[in-house]
């Protein structure tokens, strides 16, 4: 019965797994393999072929001088002539009179491009940072793992340096072992001494 009910369970984790296959087999038919023949059907509107890097940094040349001193005053003097012709009329040029509609709508398309270009300098510098962040991390989990190396290494030379005697300990142990040779030295000449002496007289 056991042995009945193992087999039911196997028959029916196959069949879970024959339905889960096909699903992945549209996943990565979806996704570019190189085991999979590429695609040569033409598509019937051919799609802008562009490089993201080098539109990437015209957004940031863009933005960069759109923050810039030397934009502001261009486009002070800009509005300037633009105002002085179109409200005095020199040389008889009035193409945009108050209320200036074609200036209003130049500015907002400028306001229109530049949006889109400072958002996307923002985001190619927060890429930027996120990488120099993750690297940040690295070397800082490095050092980490380098200054607990050495802490424990120099505990151990602590240790190990405790146990071997220095030289002041070994001052120490030849001073005493000569103070205790001279001592058995005295005691020795002592008890030479006293046997060369000549013998005391017992008569009174």
């Amino acid at each position: 019965m056991a042995a009945g009910g193992w087999r039911l369970m196997v028959r029916d984790d196959a069949r879970e797994d024959g339905r889960r296959e096909p699903s992945r087999r549209t996943r990565g038919s979806r996704t570019s393999r190189l085991d999979v023949p590429k695609d040569t059907r033409r598509a019937l509107i051919r799609r802008p072929d562009y490089d993201p890097e080098m539109f990437g940094r015209f957004a940031e040349t863009f933005a960069r001088f759109m923050g810039t001193a030397r934009f502001l005053f261009f486009m002070t003097v800009f509005v300037i002539i633009w105002l002085t012709i179109n409200i005095v009329g020199v040389w008889g040029l009035e193409w945009d009179p108050y209320p200036f509609i074609l200036l209003n709508l130049l500015f907002s398309t400028q306001a229109s491009y530049a949006a889109p270009l400072i958002l996307l300098a923002q985001n190619r510098q927060e890429s930027r940072d996120r990488v120099i962040a993750e690297q940040d991390r690295e070397v800082n989990v490095r050092a980490h793992a380098d200054m607990a190396y050495l802490a424990r290494e120099v505990a151990s030379l602590r240790i190990s340096v405790g146990e071997v005697s220095t030289r002041d300990f070994l001052r120490s142990e030849l001073r005493n072992l000569l103070t205790e040779m001279d001592e058995r030295a005295k005691q020795r000449d002592d008890q030479t001494a006293e046997g060369q002496a000549p013998p005391r007289s017992l008569k009174p």
